[in-house]
């Protein structure tokens, strides 16, 4: 029998599994030039959080049976990627920027590690986990959704979309846009808030690369044109004077 639900779970799934391989070629770069340059590593460790609570969140222990069973799979394997991608940023980043990541990911874990210790041990009915973890969830990813945003200002400061990879937005759009139709099919207010508010945010991020790529095209093509072509006259001129005398 044909479940939406279920096939929008899956279906989200899929897109959210290319949401989180798209900076595959970010860290390519990265390893290549042996430096993280001027990428921010906040939201990866953010998006690491909201993959390691929605991955508890739709586990038996929280939800009701495996009503949640997509949601719960796929950011168990955001949690793979993001720990990978925060481990090759380590790696790479300088002294000043490690200790800023760890500072982060510590306290992370720890609230995360709280959250698992009390949904499973104070709290007795399915409902009080779902409430407790999903309100965590909530504010882990709409953090994750609004990270970009520090990538949207230095866009707008530069003027280059350099640091700001499009496939990484444009999957951020449609993993949220599917997610929240999925929280609508399962009346679930704690996975289509946080969706909603990241198609937002989606959107936004592709408006503002739409913008400033464009920006960024038009000095390339025509002056550079126009400078060949004044070099080619001033090369023909010399050519003329030269065949004079």
């Amino acid at each position: 029998m044909f479940d939406l639900h279920v096939t929008t779970g899956i279906i989200g799934s899929v897109v959210c599994l290319l949401l989180y391989a798209a900076p595959i070629l970010t860290f390519k770069r990265v390893i290549r030039k042996g430096s993280v340059e001027e990428y921010s590593c906040i939201p990866y460790v953010l998006t690491l959080f909201s993959s390691l609570t929605y991955t508890w969140y739709g586990l038996p222990v929280v939800s009701s049976g495996w009503e949640n069973w997509t949601l719960s799979g796929i950011s168990s394997l955001g949690v793979l990627f993001e720990s990978t991608f925060i481990i090759i940023y380590i790696w790479f980043a300088p002294r000043g920027k490690k200790k800023l990541v760890v500072m982060m990911v510590f306290p992370i874990l720890t609230i995360f590690g709280m959250a698992v210790f009390f949904s499973s041990f104070s709290m007795h009915t399915h409902q009080m986990r779902k409430v407790f973890v999903g309100s965590i969830g909530l504010v882990t990813s709409v953090l994750m959704y609004g990270s970009p945003l520090i990538a949207v200002k230095q866009v707008i400061r530069t003027k280059s979309v350099e640091f700001m990879p499009f496939y990484l937005s444009l999957f951020s759009f449609l993993t949220s846009l599917l997610w929240m139709l999925y929280g609508i099919l399962g009346r679930d207010p704690f996975l289509t808030a946080p969706s909603a508010i990241g198609s937002l945010m989606g959107i936004l991020q592709l408006v503002v690369y739409c913008t400033y790529s464009k920006c960024k095209e038009a000095p390339k093509t025509n002056p550079d044109i126009e400078q060949a072509d004044v070099m080619k006259v001033a090369a023909s001129q010399e050519d003329t004077k030269g065949q004079k005398l």
